[in-house]
């Protein structure tokens, strides 16, 4: 079940991989994401200290969370994953220009999980191309609806 979802990630890139991965959240966060209170517009995913990092995404706070914390909307968040995945994705990223972006949160058993994409940056024709696509898809749609 889909609580958050991306859906610039797949107009400003190509997603050639797709990964699950956990998240080390404070227990303001969680409440404030089962509440749907969570954005991922502008979230990437960054290496540092040894460990990979969801950067940029925005947990609004709930009026109600603890008096005696000053919760950071925009704090980074780690990530947890499998180390040969990590190795994997070090490798890509460092030598092969890719980045990664967060596809969407979701629930996985009760947990939150992150979903994250290997991803390349299209450049603005292949925006325009990838534009003119989905219009002739909708367009095809319509006509086989309208004959039949």
């Amino acid at each position: 079940m889909s609580i958050s979802q991306n859906r610039k990630a797949f107009h400003d890139y190509f997603i050639e991989d797709k990964l699950e991965a956990g998240l080390v959240l404070e227990g303001w966060e969680v409440k404030a994401i089962r509440a749907g209170r969570v954005q991922l517009k502008e979230s990437y995913v960054n290496w540092k200290n040894g460990a990979f990092w969801l950067v940029g995404s925005h947990i609004t706070p709930l009026p109600t969370a603890s008096t005696h914390i000053h919760p950071d909307p925009v704090r980074p968040r780690k990530l947890l994953m499998n180390q040969a995945e990590i190795d994997r994705l070090i490798g890509k990223v460092e030598r092969a220009g890719y980045t990664i972006v967060a596809l969407d949160l979701h629930y996985n058993k009760g947990r939150i999980k992150a979903e994250i994409g290997l991803a390349r940056g299209k450049k603005q024709h292949d925006k325009r191309q990838s534009e003119k696509e989905r219009e002739w898809d909708r367009e095809k749609q319509r006509l086989m609806r309208d004959k039949g």
